[in-house]
């Protein structure tokens, strides 16, 4: 029986929550990961563990300049990529009144341009192998919207258009893409990575519970298993046939479908009126 051979993966954020279970289950898959992340001494204990199979890089993915220097270097260290797991980012709470431009455009350039400019620097490299597969790490706020989460959702939705738009480019290149859309899981997405807007006493009640829930009061009590999450990108990668978009989690599993049936039963009675803006034929 022959052997899988083994993939050079790089993850982004990989330091905490699930960039960190992303980076172990590949390294216990027996596959090399370039761990990228702001704080990449945290990783040390990995490479006690696994060796030079673990390659800890510092990196910043809002800057440009800095992540196609640390793909290449990366891709010339490992001889190549095979995996990219676009998973940086973090969560911003607030009514879309609250965001002020700074918080707005700080989202943007981490969830988004982040992601973006990743993609852009290891193409080259997976278009001259003929062969890789990116992950882009989403959540079920692509699907829908939340309130007091209307910059997350929409740095999230910018991802999903713009990976979905990826996936029929690179596709002839034996390059996929994965869609990556989670629910809820067990890590400080909604504690110490998570940003705040300053609070207008105007939303008090509209938000009292949105707040609450992204205050941290939850984090680590979601039903979400980082770990089970990074089996299930070993398992789309051995599949031969991985998915264009993939849900994670019950909850999400659940409530995705349901959010597209109402779309559609919306559209259905807008119909007429969506059909008479035409020319005449």
């Amino acid at each position: 029986m022959s052997r899988k051979p083994l993939r050079r993966w790089l993850i982004t954020g990989a330091s905490r929550g699930l960039g960190r279970a992303f980076t172990e289950a590949a390294l216990d898959a027996g596959d090399t990961v370039v761990a990228t992340a702001r704080t990449p001494e945290t990783l040390h204990d990995l490479v006690e563990l696994h060796g030079d199979r673990v390659v800890p890089m510092l990196l910043d993915v809002t800057d440009r300049a800095a992540v196609f220097a640390t793909v290449n270097a990366a891709a010339d260290r490992v001889g190549g990529l095979d995996v990219l797991v676009n998973n940086a980012g973090y969560g911003l709470s607030g009514a879309v009144e609250e965001i002020s431009e700074q918080q707005v455009r700080a989202q943007m350039d981490v969830n988004f341009f982040g992601a973006l400019w990743c993609a852009q620097a290891v193409l080259p490299v997976m278009r001259g192998q003929r062969s890789g597969h990116l992950f882009q790490i989403s959540s079920i706020a692509a699907l829908t919207a939340y309130p007091n989460l209307g910059a997350y959702c929409a740095s999230k939705w910018a991802l999903d258009g713009l990976s979905d738009a990826l996936a029929q480019e690179v596709a002839a290149f034996g390059i996929g893409v994965t869609i990556v859309e989670l629910g809820e899981f067990r890590t400080d997405w909604s504690a110490g990575s998570m940003d705040r807007a300053t609070p207008m006493p105007e939303y008090d009640e509209v938000l009292a519970k949105r707040r609450i829930g992204m205050s941290g009061a939850y984090a680590h009590l979601q039903p979400g298993d980082p770990r089970k999450a990074a089996e299930a990108l070993l398992a789309v990668l051995d599949s031969g046939e991985p998915p264009r978009r993939l849900l994670l989690g019950s909850g999400c599993a659940d409530f995705a479908p349901k959010v597209y049936r109402d779309r559609i039963e919306e559209w259905s009675r807008w119909d007429e009126l969506a059909r008479s803006v035409d020319h005449p034929a």
